[in-house]
């Protein structure tokens, strides 16, 4: 017969059984639940690079925990031969639009392969030797952010060269919503936007990928061998916090979620906060009628010559702006036109604003003082096609 102390002893380690069984399925979940990149995924994918000769096309984004996924593969014994690395380089500190030198990574000895400036597509000797390129940078979801342009080229390439692309992908901050005008890219390709797709397109790399196959939008309507290692616990619904800036001037979540809206400013008389801590998070000009927050830009690592640089701007503090709610506003380009004048002058490149509107139809709706639901109005018949065609390219549920 079991004696009471015998019982509570039961009793007891049925409890903490118990309670370690719930902890279990609760660290279960969590794991479960996390949103897990592809690059993490490497049960996935190393197969497929076994014996192979490896490129990858990668900056500081490209990391599996704190380990860059150049310094995983080459532990783990896979052929790395060649880096190419986008805008800002494969460190990612330099400034948007700086000439990037070819050189060599001082850590692991590799090649570094710039794919900017001239040199945008890899060349058939770049490719030479290599059995398949992996593409791993984390994206911001807008159609005039380069990296998207880099997997064009580098997707172009490898279709020309029969070489498979493997594509690692992260997800996309902005990818909650689908918004701006759809780019005409019989006038207005360029590297900010090479596509007909909107400014805020709601894609992650992978998704774009399929797109970039199934729209037959590559060269000569070439096919890419494309393998996407998916996101796990993703959907373009969930809110997704970016561990590492993708580059020097969107420091975090908020310049992330405001830059769809406030890049349009950049060829224009307004700062968009460059030189300053608070990059895509304030705007102004040095016109006092633009409003009453005051900063001035200078040199700062990532914009060493930023606009207005030494000015005394006046303007507007977005920093506790909810961008998730807000989205994509032409109110901060439109409030700051009609500040300062209305005019013509207002655009200090008026090519490079309407390649990052994908269209003239923007700033001449400006100039006409047409309101921002009537310019709205003009681009949805574009837009909701786009949407219709999106819906064949998900990877991932909207």
């Amino acid at each position: 017969m079991v004696s009471l102390n015998q019982r509570a002893k039961k009793m007891g380690l049925l409890r903490n059984y118990k309670l370690i069984l719930v902890l279990f399925l609760g660290i279960y979940q969590i794991a479960h639940s996390q949103i897990i990149p592809g690059a993490y995924h490497t049960d996935q994918y190393l197969r497929f690079l076994k014996g192979k000769q490896v490129a990858l096309v990668v900056n500081h984004t490209s990391v599996i925990g704190n380990t860059h996924l150049a310094d995983s593969l080459l532990a783990l014994g896979v052929q790395v031969k060649r880096i190419f690395a986008p805008e800002h380089g494969f460190r990612g500190t330099a400034d948007a639009g700086a000439q990037i030198d070819n050189e060599v990574d001082s850590k692991t000895g590799l090649a570094l392969v710039s794919l900017y400036g001239k040199h945008k597509k890899p060349t058939p000797e770049d490719l030479k030797g290599i059995d398949i390129v992996i593409f791993d940078i984390q994206d911001v979801g807008t159609r005039f952010y380069t990296y998207s342009s880099t997997l064009f080229y580098v997707q172009e390439a490898c279709a020309e060269n029969k070489v498979k692309l493997l594509i690692l992908d992260r997800p996309n901050p902005n990818g909650h919503y689908v918004d701006g005008p759809v780019l005409d890219p019989n006038r207005f390709a360029s590297f900010v936007g090479l596509t007909a797709i909107p400014i805020v397109h709601g894609l992650t790399m992978g998704e774009y990928a399929k797109m970039l196959n199934g729209e037959k939008w590559l060269a000569n309507q070439v096919q890419c061998d494309v393998l996407v290692v998916t996101v796990a616990n993703y959907t373009h619904q969930r809110a997704y916090s970016v561990p590492i800036a993708p580059s020097p001037n969107l420091p975090n979540d908020q310049s992330i979620g405001l830059y769809p809206s406030l890049c349009l400013l950049e060829p224009t008389i307004v700062s968009v906060g460059r030189g300053t801590n608070t990059q895509f998070q304030v705007i102004g000009t040095p016109n006092s009628a633009a409003g009453n927050y005051t900063f001035t830009p200078v040199p700062t690592p990532g914009a060493m010559d930023p606009p207005l640089k030494g000015q005394l701007c006046y303007g507007m503090d977005l920093r506790t702006v909810n961008t998730r709610k807000l989205g994509f506003s032409l109110a901060y380009l439109i409030e700051m036109f009609e500040k300062t004048g209305r005019k013509e002058s207002f655009f200090t490149s008026a090519s490079f604003f309407d390649k990052l509107a994908g269209t003239d139809s923007l700033r001449l709706q400006l100039l006409a003082g047409k309101s921002e639901s009537e310019i709205r109005a003009s681009w949805q018949p574009a837009l909701q096609a786009y949407k219709e065609m999106r819906k064949r390219y998900l990877i991932y549920q909207d």
